[in-house]
């Protein structure tokens, strides 16, 4: 008996109880009787397996013995209401294709109850954990949702480049791009590495950011946005630091800061919500597994409005805290994870926007305000996870920017094309970055960064 495949997500949705129906998929579990084996599938469309029931006589206890947890198989049969417990509906086995075996002396996940860690370590087979499918079907689900959302919104999807020869954070920590022989690269006359020989001409390396040519796409578009990988070559091996990672940044003409903390709010309100009505299986068994006030965070932020304050109130509420934080807080320095949670999770207990920020600790991009001493900046931050967006209203004025790009040290030359749209038709604008696997994070309660991303990418580490 043969009939076309159906994804297990469909058959429990509207089970057409008595048909014949085909499913395939990897074996989670085999229950054994004498009589019968009970076989949980899964095919990756849903958390939740479907059990078939095949008879020992009718297929024989050899063939069914060569089915074990990790095989590939297709299973043909009537689909009826189940009398067991654990589940509404199985099939009837009437036929079964062994696609493909896993020995059970050797399948890495023929138990249950591994670590994260160990995880890490089979990156190749840990997409076929409950854990990791659920964050891979999330994962899917907020990428959708991005897109939806601004194309929505009526915002222009921008294809930024990743080989770049410019620095959009100023912070020098990137990977370089080449093609010269590293052991005797080419030599100028004072013994530098010629790049003019290189591939492209010049020094190249792998994107920070896609800020800067989003600008230039919104001062013809509007609006726009990049959703790309992104790279950053800081030798950080903590739970919250990748060297490969996807950015969300919206760019927006005509928007002033106010508008860009209207939009962040907005944006991570509907992503929220969108997480929470089409990944509600998956957050239910994180819910469970890992982060028991997972739902109950979601919620709060879905209906919670954000806390806006300044920079500067915000380092007196730390310093009036009495809390013994382990990074001093002072005017000018930067806040750690740990000061950005204090004032989401405790004292506020809602997300906050930051802005204001000191300009001597901010990217030479962003408008200065009239003080002198602070500039347009922003960053929201979230329960559990501290910043989750930055951003800023952008600095139009080109002799401001001249003097910002001459004060960091940049060379004229590596961003004159950037220096020349405020030349011609320059106008207020404003964006922000959305780091994807913070979101992911947060959507899915998970405690390290590397276990939402499905090839991590970490110093030391690029095996998979």
């Amino acid at each position: 008996m043969k009939t076309g495949r159906k994804k297990i997500i469909d058959l429990l949705k509207t089970p057409p109880l008595g048909e014949n129906v085909t499913v395939k998929g990897w074996v989670r579990t085999k229950r054994e009787s004498k009589s019968i084996n009970f076989i949980a599938i899964n095919d990756g469309s849903v958390i939740h397996n479907i059990q078939a029931v095949a008879d020992l006589q009718k297929f024989g206890e050899e063939f069914l013995k060569s089915i074990t947890t990790g095989s590939c198989v297709a299973v043909s049969g009537k689909l009826v209401q189940s009398a067991g417990k654990g589940q509404s509906v199985e099939i009837q086995a009437e036929s079964i294709d062994l696609y493909g075996t896993a020995d059970p002396l050797t399948y890495p996940l023929q138990k249950k109850g591994h670590t994260l860690e160990f995880l890490r370590e089979i990156a190749h087979l840990r997409p076929r954990t409950n854990t990791f499918g659920a964050v891979l079907r999330i994962r899917h689900a907020m990428a959708y949702a991005i897109h939806k959302y601004f194309n929505d919104k009526g915002f222009f999807y921008l294809h930024s480049p990743i080989i770049t020869g410019s620095d959009a954070e100023g912070a020098g920590a990137m990977f370089r791009v080449t093609t010269l022989d590293p052991e005797t690269p080419p030599r100028t006359g004072d013994g530098k590495v010629n790049y003019a020989e290189d591939f492209f001409g010049r020094e190249t390396s792998l994107t920070v950011s896609g800020q800067l040519e989003g600008e230039l796409a919104a001062l013809a578009l509007s609006g726009v946005y990049t959703f790309g990988p992104t790279f950053r070559a800081e030798n950080s091996n903590t739970p919250r630091h990748l060297a490969e990672f996807w950015m969300i940044e919206p760019e927006m003409a005509f928007y002033d800061i106010y508008d860009n903390m209207d939009l962040a709010e907005d944006f991570l309100k509907y992503l929220t919500v969108y997480a929470l009505e089409h990944c509600a299986d998956d957050i239910d068994f994180l819910n469970k597994m890992y982060d028991n006030r997972l739902t109950e965070r979601l919620q709060s932020v879905k209906d919670a409005t954000f806390e806006r304050i300044s920079y500067s109130n915000a380092i007196d509420i730390l310093l009036k805290s009495g809390e013994g934080f382990e990074f001093p807080v002072s005017w000018g320095s930067d806040l750690q994870s740990e000061h950005e949670r204090y004032l989401v999770e405790k004292h506020f207990k809602k997300p906050v926007i930051l802005t204001d920020y000191p300009r001597a600790i901010k990217a030479f991009y962003m408008k200065q305000n009239d003080d002198g001493k602070t500039v347009r900046a922003m960053d929201v931050l979230f329960p559990g996870i501290g910043e989750i967006i930055g951003g800023s209203q952008r600095e139009e004025n080109y002799d401001s920017l001249y003097a910002r790009v001459k004060e960091f040290g940049i060379k004229e030359k590596d961003l004159w094309w950037y220096l020349e749209t405020r030349k011609y038709g320059t106008a207020p604008h404003s964006g922000f970055g959305l780091g994807f696997e913070r979101l992911i994070l947060f959507i899915t309660g998970m405690s390290n960064i590397r276990d939402v991303i499905p090839f991590p990418r970490t110093p030391k580490n690029a095996e998979f």
